[in-house]
This record gives C-alpha cells, structure tokens and sequence, in this order.
C-alpha cells in the first residue's frame, strides 16, 4: 500500500530501471530516458509518458485493515496505471528508424525480463512498503494507437504501450471500533 505520492513512485521506479539497464547502450546518456509527454521538446530518446490511469476491479479489496486497536482503515483504492514509452533517434535519416528499433527493442527486452517491479528497483513509497507491481505490454490496435496519439500536427512516433500495476493508494478514512466487553446469550423457547 502507500500514499498518494505512489503514482509518481511508480513513474520514477520505471525511469530508473530504464535508465541502469539502458545506458550506455544503446542510449549514451541517463538524463536522455525521461518522463514527458511524446511531443515534448527536449532532445530525449526515450521518453514514458503516463496517458492513463484506472481503477482496478479486479483487484480491488473489500476489507477493512487493521491498525492497532479500535481502528480500522477502509481498504485502498487499487489502480493500473497506462504509460506510452515512446522513442526519437537524432542519428541522421538513412539511420534513424534502424537507431530506434535498437532503442526500442532493448526497452522492450529491459520491461520484459523486470516485468515486476520489486526491491532495490522500486523507490519512495514502494521501497518503504516493499510492494510489488507488474509490467505488461498492452496490446492495442495500430488504428487505437493513432487516434490515442492526437497530439496537434506532431507526426506519429514509435511508441509502445504498458500497462503498470496493481497500485494501492491508502484511504484516509478511519473507523474506530470497541472491543466487546460482554455477551448475552438467551434462550428463546
């Protein structure tokens, strides 16, 4: 579980992984792996961008936890979350598609073979409750793909979609309880 920072923790956790099993091959750089939207300006050859953000149904939990005595918390909310990992070259034109089906490709080999997210690669909230959360490819539609990509007069570039989770952010609410001092058992006849 964890609080309400979770989300950018769960960001940061991605950009770190990409970042040590990335560099310095096939992007030279850490600073070139970041968060940001595909058509921000900022000369990233990778970039993870957070499109997406759903409740979980499937597992979502329905009991109250325990916090001490007489208290019990409502359970959190559990959410996927849905990132575009999304790649630009700056290598010259006759190279740059092959220069980013490299880039692509390891970033895709790197999500696979950490497909969940655990211990020394989490950080913030993650690390401190030692939560675990899964990475999956999603698989949508090059037609889906393109209307998702809307983003003004920025031409369409090669882009990957994940789905991260689940992620439990804690509910702030708080039932106090008492505890049962006695019974009263009576027959009736």
């Amino acid at each position: 579980m964890g609080d309400y920072s979770v989300i950018a923790d769960v960001s940061a956790s991605l950009i770190k992984l990409l970042r040590d099993q990335m560099t310095p091959d096939p992007i030279p750089q850490p600073e070139l792996i970041g968060l940001a939207s595909p058509v921000d300006k900022g000369g990233l050859y990778l970039s993870l961008f957070l499109y997406s953000i759903r409740e979980s149904g499937d597992s979502r939990r329905t009991q109250m936890v325990s916090r001490g005595v007489g208290e019990l918390q409502y359970p959190p909310m559990t959410i996927e979350l849905g990132y575009m990992l999304t790649v630009q070259s700056p290598a010259e034109l006759q190279t740059r598609s092959l220069d980013e089906h490299r880039i692509m490709g390891r970033a895709m080999q790197v999500l696979y073979d950490h497909s969940i997210l655990r211990g020394s690669m989490t950080v913030g909230t993650l690390a401190e409750k030692d939560e675990e959360v899964r990475i999956v490819m999603e698989q949508i539609p090059g037609s889906s793909m393109l209307q998702m990509w809307n983003f003004a007069d920025t031409p369409y570039r090669l882009s990957v979609s994940y789905t991260v989770g689940p992620i439990n952010i804690d509910s702030t609410r708080i039932k106090t309880t008492k505890r049962v001092l006695e019974r009263d058992f009576r027959i009736q006849g």
